[in-house]
C-alpha cells in the first residue's frame, strides 16, 4: 500500500469521537455502543479500582495477533490509532477483506484504565505494569497474561508512547516513531524470533520512510525479563514494541496518530499476505538508534547561556496542561529544540522580570521588553 492509499483510508475512517491526550474508559464509550458489526466485545478483567478492561476481536482467520495499549496511562496516541484501524477493519473495503480473511486480532484498546483516568504512567497502585512481567502482583497484568495464555497468539504488538526527548540518531530529526524488537536473553541473541519481529518494523519502516523520512528510530534492547516485551519474546511469540513519538506542533499526537494508524494497517497486511516470515533483518539494522538530544524549548545565546525548555503534563480539569519549566542552563550546542529562539546575548527575564534558573515555571520570556509565549498550540 502506497502512502496515498493510506492517507484516504485514514481520512475516511478516522474515529471522530477521539482527540488529544487524555483517553480513558469514558472517551471510548461512543465507539463500544456504536454500529459494530464485526467485532466482539468482551470484559475480561477489572483494574485496582473495580473499572473494566476490555478487549476487542476482530476476524476469522488462522493468524492471531494480540495487541494492548495504555499500559501505561498517560500514553494514548496508540489507543486512537486502534480504533481508527478497527473502523477500517469494520468498513467495507479490500484490505478489510483481506486481512479479516486470514487474520483474527484481539485489541486491549486501554490496558491500565486506572492510569488512563488518572493519566499516570503507574496503576492504581503506583506500579509500572511493565515492569511486571515476572512478578505479576497487579490484576491488570494478570489480565494480559491471561489474555496471552488463552488467546495463544503468533504476533504480539505493545502499543506505547514515548517522551519529546529522543531523535532518530543525532541528525536533529525528532523519532516521530519509534519500533523495538525486545531481546529475550541477556545476549541480546538475533533469534530466529527476534528477526521476525524485525522484519515487521522493517516492514513499517519502508513505509513511514515515505512520510517522515529520517524520523523512525530503534529503542535500545538491553534485556529486561521484568518487561512483558521481553518476555513475550522469550517465550517464542514475536513482539513489536511501538513508541509514538513527537512531530513538529503536534502535541497533541494527532499526526502521528495517523501515522501509527498506517503503520499497524501495513503491518497486519504484511502478516495476511505473507506464507511465511523469513525473518529478513537488513531493513531494521538500517534504522538510527534513538538519542536523548531533544528539549520542548532551547533559548539560544542568552546572557547566561542556553537555556532548556520542558513541558510538565498535568492533568488540569479533564485536559492535559503543558506547562513550561526550565530544565538546564548550559552550553547546549549537542542538543535540539523543537522549538528554538535565539536571544542574540539578551538578558532572558521571567513575566516578572525575574532572570531564569532552573526548575522555573514559566508561560512567557521577556527579552528586550518583547513577550515569547512558550505554551505550545494547537492542543
Amino acid at each position: 500500500m502506497n502512502a496515498e492509499q493510506l492517507k484516504n483510508l485514514f481520512k475516511r475512517y478516522k474515529e471522530p469521537s477521539l482527540f488529544g491526550r487524555y483517553i480513558h474508559n469514558g472517551s471510548i464509550e461512543k465507539w463500544l455502543s456504536g454500529a459494530i458489526q464485526k467485532s466482539k466485545i468482551d470484559v475480561i478483567g477489572k483494574s485496582v479500582q473495580g473499572r473494566d478492561i476490555i478487549s476487542i476481536t476482530i476476524g476469522k482467520g488462522s493468524k492471531k495477533i494480540l495487541m494492548w495499549s495504555q499500559m501505561h496511562g498517560n500514553e494514548s496516541t496508540t489507543t486512537k490509532a486502534v480504533f481508527d484501524l478497527l473502523n477500517i477493519l469494520e468498513g467495507d473495503n479490500a484490505v478489510s477483506d483481506l486481512i479479516l480473511d486470514q487474520c483474527e486480532i484481539k485489541i486491549i484498546p486501554i490496558l491500565n484504565p486506572d492510569g488512563a483516568k488518572a493519566y499516570t504512567r503507574e496503576n492504581a497502585n503506583s506500579v509500572d505494569l511493565n515492569r511486571d512481567a515476572q512478578q505479576l502482583s497487579q490484576p491488570e497484568s494478570k489480565v494480559l497474561r491471561g489474555v496471552f495464555n488463552d488467546f495463544s497468539p503468533d504476533f504480539c504488538f505493545n502499543l506505547h508512547g514515548q517522551r519529546t526527548i529522543f531523535g532518530a540518531g543525532l541528525t536533529g530529526q525528532s523519532a516521530t516513531v519509534s519500533f523495538l524488537s525486545p531481546a529475550q536473553d541477556e545476549l541480546r541473541s538475533i533469534t530466529q524470533t527476534r528477526k521476525i519481529a524485525m522484519e515487521l518494523i522493517a516492514v513499517m519502516n519502508a513505509q513511514l520512510q515515505q512520510q517522515i523520512p529520517a524520523s523512525v528510530g530503534i529503542y535500545d534492547d538491553s534485556f529486561n525479563a521484568n518487561c512483558v516485551g521481553d518476555t513475550f519474546q522469550s517465550l517464542h511469540v514475536p513482539t513489536v514494541l511501538f513508541e509514538a513519538g513527537h512531530m513538529d506542533n503536534d502535541y497533541s499526537r494527532e499526526n502521528t496518530r495517523e501515522l501509527i494508524c498506517h503503520s499497524l494497517l501495513v503491518v497486519v497486511r504484511h502478516i495476511a499476505i505473507a506464507k511465511t516470515l523469513k525473518g529478513d533483518v537488513q531493513g531494521y539494522f538500517d534504522i538510527p538508534n534513538n538519542e536523548k538530544c531533544f528539549y520542548d524549548i532551547v533559548i539560544r545565546n542568552s546572557a547566561l547561556g542556553d537555556i532548556a525548555i520542558q513541558y510538565e503534563e498535568r492533568l488540569e480539569a479533564d485536559n492535559v496542561d503543558f506547562c513550561p519549566k526550565v530544565v538546564r542552563i548550559d552550553d547546549l550546542s549537542n542538543f535540539y529544540g523543537h522549538m528554538e529562539i535565539d536571544a542574540n546575548g539578551l538578558e532572558v527575564l521571567s513575566g516578572i522580570g525575574e532572570p531564569l534558573k532552573v526548575d522555573s515555571e514559566i508561560d512567557f520570556v521577556m527579552m528586550n521588553n518583547e513577550k515569547f509565549a512558550l505554551k505550545p498550540k494547537n492542543i
